[in-house]
Order: C-alpha cells, then sequence, then structure tokens
C-alpha cells in the first residue's frame, strides 16, 4: 500500500508543478509584446525532484561528482532566447506554445491516470 501511495503523491505533485508551470508559460504568452519581458520556466523535473524527496545523488567518494539538489531551488528561471528580439522581449511564441501544448498534455494524463487509481479503489471499497 506505501507504494500505492507514492504513487499517487507522485502525481499529485506533479499536478501541482505542472498547473504552476502552465501559469508561468501563460504569462509568458500574454506578455509576448511586453518590451523588455523576460520569459520564465522552471525545470519541471528538478523541481518534481525536489518536491518529492528526490534531489542530490549521494556521493560515497571525494572524486565523485555530485548530481542534482542545488539546481533545484523552487523558483523561476529564465529562458535563453534562440532569437533575441531587439526590444529585450525574450518571449518566442513558437516555443511558448509548444511547451504550453505538451505541459498541458502531460497535466490531463497525470490528471486521467489518478482518476482511474482513484476510480480503481472506489471499485475494491465498494466490492463491485
Amino acid at each position: 500500500m506505501s507504494g500505492f501511495r507514492d504513487h499517487i503523491g507522485l502525481h499529485a505533485e506533479a499536478l501541482v508543478l505542472r498547473e504552476t508551470r502552465n501559469n508561468l508559460l501563460t504569462s509568458n504568452i500574454a506578455n509576448a509584446a511586453t518590451p523588455h519581458y523576460k520569459a520564465r520556466d522552471i525545470d519541471f523535473t528538478a523541481e518534481l525532484a525536489r518536491a518529492t524527496g528526490g534531489g542530490a545523488l549521494r556521493t560515497t567518494e571525494a572524486r565523485h561528482m555530485a548530481v542534482g539538489g542545488p539546481a533545484a531551488t523552487g523558483k523561476a528561471l529564465y529562458r535563453e532566447p534562440v532569437t533575441p528580439s531587439l526590444d529585450g522581449n525574450t518571449v518566442e511564441m513558437a516555443v511558448e506554445q509548444m511547451e504550453f501544448s505538451e505541459n498541458t498534455l502531460r497535466y490531463q494524463t497525470s490528471l486521467a491516470l489518478l482518476n482511474r487509481r482513484i476510480s480503481g479503489l472506489m471499485t475494491a471499497i465498494k466490492g463491485e
């Protein structure tokens, strides 16, 4: 049962992070014409690891390199533009729309998985 709770918790954390990311991406799209606006995003993988107790890998020897951990600050990062604009705006609509579409699809997938899990539990509880 602990593994099931961990799986549900992971999807719940993912939903919260995906919603936060959707808000950032929506703000980027809304400010595409605002001079000097800097596009922001989060590193979803790093943030999910931080939120679920993951993070830096443990090193067992001085010559090992630490991976992960400190980069996951919980803050939105600024996106580096591929093609900078003259007015200082770093929003690139094609990139933002693609990221928004992918994030929304993954949000809906996590929601569907959670709904299936909960429906399965309800069926088992009712004894159907």
